[in-house]
């Protein structure tokens, strides 16, 4: 049995808790341990899970070969830092920093240091997605609803960089064309900071995206629809399911239940429903999994940095056109 990959968590939040359950029961990793600079939080978590606490970040890098990022978004850039002048492979959950130029850096750094890094867009990794990715093929429509119910929490960042990012990656992963355009707007309703925003976004080749997304609903929804040549895919997000919808030419002949359509030119087609089948998997479990598989075979990560840098340059630019609007 190949030897495990000797891991460390910086930030024992909300979800580094969830990344320090996953690391220590995966089969791929050895959890070493954990820092964070609220020792009153760290000592909660060693008593209640008995993880190994560091009380500095320098301690638990020396100790690993791969760090976990999973602290504030401010804090990123100079962790990351840190674990590259280790020469420590980095995990950064998302938006990879506070800046595009930070996150520009740290690709540097890694490319010239060859180390692996990966981005923790988790949708990449939803069952869901994963079911549908090959059957969306060049999507020229794509609309994308991601609400959630208010959690002051979150409210200490844009809706955008908060909830919206995730869709940013996902809709950069399934279109491969330059983004030409952007509109966007959005409204504060709680918050100093818009708590709903909408984008649209065209790209070069002509598909077209509108992005909303909200953290002040009634229900959570994340559900996304692709609309191509001869299809249609809708993804849920939330609960795991997809649905796609098939046009073909129409047989000579058909049953009475076939579904046809026709149109003013009088081509005739067959509508086919397929639901793929969903997996029952950990979506963070798959990507730190499949992150130790790039350090390992030395392959490409899923979600690169230089991925996680565009989705971020993207983000950035819908905050800006909302800010251009919001007065």
């Amino acid at each position: 049995m190949k030897n495990k990959l000797k891991v460390g968590v910086l930030g024992a939040g909300h979800l580094g808790k969830i990344h320090l359950k996953l690391l220590n029961q995966s089969e791929r990793y050895e959890l070493i341990g954990f820092y964070d600079p609220n020792k009153e939080q760290a000592q909660k978590v060693v008593a209640e899970f008995g993880y190994t606490y560091f009380d500095s970040i320098e301690k638990l890098i020396e100790a690993v070969e791969v760090v976990d990022i999973v602290t504030p978004t401010l804090s990123h850039y100079e962790c990351a830092l840190k674990a590259i002048a280790a020469k420590r492979h980095i995990f950064i959950e998302k938006p990879i920093t506070s800046t595009v130029a930070e996150a520009e850096e740290i690709y540097r750094l890694l490319e010239a240091n060859q180390l692996k890094g990966q981005v923790g867009h988790v949708e990449r990794f939803n069952p869901a997605f994963q079911a549908a990715k090959s059957s969306i093929a060049n999507p020229m429509f794509i609309e994308v609803h991601r609400l959630a119910e208010f959690n002051p929490r979150g409210t200490d960042v844009s809706v955008v960089l908060d909830l919206m990012i995730h869709d940013i990656d996902v809709l950069l992963s399934v279109v491969d064309s330059p983004v030409k355009h952007i509109e966007a707007s959005g409204v504060a309703v709680i918050s100093k900071s818009p708590d709903i925003t909408n984008a649209r976004i065209e790209f070069e080749n002509g598909c077209v995206a509108n992005l909303t997304a909200s953290r002040i609903s009634m229900k959570n929804m994340r559900k996304s629809r692709f609309f191509q040549k001869d299809a249609y895919i809708s993804v849920d997000f939330l609960e795991k399911k997809v649905e796609v919808i098939h046009m073909k030419d129409a047989p000579e002949e058909v049953s009475e239940y076939d579904m046809i359509l026709q149109n003013a030119e009088g081509e005739r087609k067959q509508i086919y429903f397929e639901y793929p089948e969903v997996q029952p998997t950990n979506a963070i479990l798959e990507e730190l999994e499949t992150f130790a598989d790039a350090i390992e075979h030395n392959t490409i990560p899923v979600v690169t940095f230089l991925q996680g840098t565009k989705a971020l340059r993207l983000a950035k630019d819908i905050v800006t056109k909302i800010e251009e609007n919001f007065k």
